[in-house]
């Protein structure tokens, strides 16, 4: 079945999104791994995509482990930083898709205020003709219900749904939903599955 609508998940995708790498130039590696063991920093994001307050979550946290409140506040005040660079292939992908009239939707874990924040960024994030942002809906990746909404709200049947993202746990439910799936690996890998799909040729996948 040709896909109907695809959709995109953003960071990694889109948007580089690698805290780590942030965090080794920051501070060291030695010490950034150091911090890691001791606080759960993708838990704390979690709760900011699951629609926590950005400020409050990472700051409460910060306060709560005295001996790294410095490098902790700076997911908050360099958060640019963490989410960089985009990825210009993706975004062309993105935009030769709504040229040709083809839905396109984005599906992404992200806070309320930190999706604001960066699409003032990257103005792309708003490109989207259908958005589910995890926290304005309060449910996370790979958690079936986001999925069920994106199903409901759309409309498209979930076999007529392409979605691409770059964790397998997110990609294993939505295949188990019936979803058509692609493991984004890079962009020149997506672009090659959407002109298998005949949904862009060679040319516009460029």
């Amino acid at each position: 079945m040709q896909p109907q609508a695809v959709i995109f998940d953003i960071g990694n995708v889109l948007i580089e999104w690698q805290p780590e790498r942030f965090y080794d130039a920051a501070i060291g590696e030695d010490r950034r791994r150091a911090m890691f063991r001791h606080v759960d920093l993708h838990g704390m994001n979690d709760a900011v995509d699951l629609g926590g307050n950005f400020t409050d979550t990472i700051y409460a946290t910060a306060e709560a482990n005295p001996d790294w409140r410095t490098e902790i506040r700076m997911w908050h005040d360099h958060w640019i930083e963490l989410a960089q660079p985009e990825i210009p292939h993706s975004i062309r992908l993105l935009r030769a898709l709504r040229t040709k009239g083809i839905p396109v939707f984005s599906l992404t874990n992200f806070g309320i205020q930190s999706f604001d924040y960066a699409a003032t960024h990257y103005p792309f994030l708003l490109e989207f003709d259908r958005q589910y942002i995890s926290g304005h809906l309060q449910v996370i990746k790979p958690d079936p219900k986001i999925y069920e909404v994106v199903e409901t709200d759309s409309g498209v049947t979930p076999g007529a749904l392409l979605f691409t993202d770059d964790r397998a746990d997110n990609i294993d439910m939505a295949a188990s939903r019936g979803w058509q799936t692609h493991l984004f690996q890079g962009p020149q890998g997506w672009a090659d599955r959407l002109v298998a799909t005949g949904l862009l040729t060679e040319k516009e996948a460029a």
